[in-house]
């Protein structure tokens, strides 16, 4: 029969090596969640800062610069016809037409593209998070007026709603909603501060045009990337940011 004294002796050793091996490292493979069972959420106070920079790191490596500095500024102007079709090539039909002073440019060379600091704002009803894409550009502007060179900073918001949604199987992803331009945060400003006199009336055309031209072109490069970049995110990080708009953890936005 197994004696009292001898259990006794047996656990005391068995309570002495758990001891001991509290403080050795685990094997490779040890102490890892099981196969199926659901990742640990992470620190919900991180999640829109690696959202971001998901986002950010995703859009660049994406060739966000790249596509804004080869935006087609100057053959869009010469496309000015009308042959371009759309909106866009009516819109510049009309303007190009009643502007002879565009003709006077010879190219605009784009320099300097940036991704600056992007923003994020939750809907109050959830379910929708709003990104703000801000882009920067410089152009330099050639004309036939020898030694005249206008270097305009350029500054346009892209504005990106994303929903989450379940499908069928309960599984939640990130889905992009509208993409657009946002109203009024296209600027253009001139770098060297006055433009000479002779200039000032081109000055005036070209900006006018840009207005118009430079949000259509950025918008309909940038939101096709965009799409892209979410359908590459991490798993796990799109798991989480859908599973926090869906009302399911905290989501904190820090500013």
């Amino acid at each position: 029969m197994f004696q009292i004294g001898s259990l006794t002796i047996f656990c005391g050793l068995l309570a002495q090596t758990s001891a001991q091996l509290q403080g050795l490292p685990l094997p490779i493979g040890q102490g890892l969640p099981l196969p199926g069972a659901p990742a640990l959420p992470s620190n919900p106070t991180n999640l829109v800062a690696n959202f971001k920079s998901g986002l950010s790191n995703g859009l660049l490596s994406g060739g966000l610069l790249d596509i804004l500095g080869n935006l087609p500024l100057l053959d869009t102007l010469k496309s000015g016809d009308g042959n371009s079709g759309g909106l866009l090539g009516g819109l510049l039909g009309k303007l190009t037409s009643s502007i002879p002073l565009l003709n006077s440019i010879i190219d605009i060379e784009i320099t300097d593209p940036q991704l600056l600091e992007l923003g994020y704002v939750k809907s109050p009803k959830g379910h929708r998070l709003y990104v703000t894409i801000p882009l920067g550009l410089r152009l330099q502007v050639n004309t036939l007026t020898v030694g005249s060179v206008l270097e305009l900073d350029v500054k346009l918001n892209i504005t990106v709603e994303i929903l989450a949604v379940r499908d069928n199987q309960g599984k939640v992803h990130l889905v992009l909603g509208d993409c657009t331009h946002s109203p009024g945060s296209l600027h253009i400003t001139l770098q060297n501060g006055v433009a000479p006199l002779p200039l000032q009336g081109l000055l005036d055309a070209l900006t006018g045009v840009l207005n118009e031209v430079i949000p259509e072109l950025v918008q309909e490069k940038v939101c096709p990337l965009v799409n892209e970049v979410l359908s590459h995110l991490d798993v796990t990080l799109v798991h989480d940011i859908a599973e926090a708009l869906l009302g399911q953890q905290e989501f904190v936005i820090k500013v």
